[in-house]
């Protein structure tokens, strides 16, 4: 299956599925709201901003699986998005990322391995895969990437549709 196909619910339980950003270059990310990363959130709201109108989206998915760190409801986590960092990019559902119960989305983006070759399970929250726009995983970045780094910015910028 491609990452467009599997079913996910929107985080106003929806059910969806990532079909709707077919075409788009999409930077997908775990993010949680109680973390020392949560400040990310503003940077990847800029990325989504700054490239939309060039066939770019950023993804969220919330996971509570590191330190407890994304505890709330779906309408708790909207709220906090919404009024903290002005979140417009699409949210869906609290997922898990690693162990038995992995969203399958991330069964396929774990195998792609990060600059350091490595592959695996997700170390953190805020760790940020980069999807082109015909679906293939093109990059993974580790938690301490920023949404501002050159490195990520680039790979970006070099993979946009449009």
């Amino acid at each position: 299956m491609a990452l467009y196909d599997y079913p996910v619910n929107t985080l106003a339980g929806e059910p969806s599925s990532l079909a709707d950003l077919d075409g788009k270059t999409l930077l997908i990310v775990n993010v949680a709201s109680k973390c020392g990363l949560t400040p990310q959130y503003a940077g990847l709201e800029e990325l989504h901003e700054r490239f939309a109108d060039r066939g770019f989206a950023v993804v969220g998915f919330p996971c509570n699986q590191f330190g407890g760190q994304e505890p709330g409801t779906a309408d708790e986590i909207a709220e906090f998005c919404s009024a903290t960092y002005g979140v417009t990019f699409p949210m869906f559902e609290k997922i898990d990322v690693n162990g038995p119960d992995r969203h399958p989305i991330y069964t396929e983006l774990t195998a792609t391995a990060d600059a350091a070759g490595e592959t695996g399970d997700v170390q953190w929250n805020f760790e940020k895969f980069l999807v082109g726009p015909d679906g293939a995983i093109l990059g993974r970045f580790r938690p301490m990437t920023t949404p501002d780094s050159e490195e990520l910015i680039t790979a970006i910028e070099a993979n946009l549709p449009a």
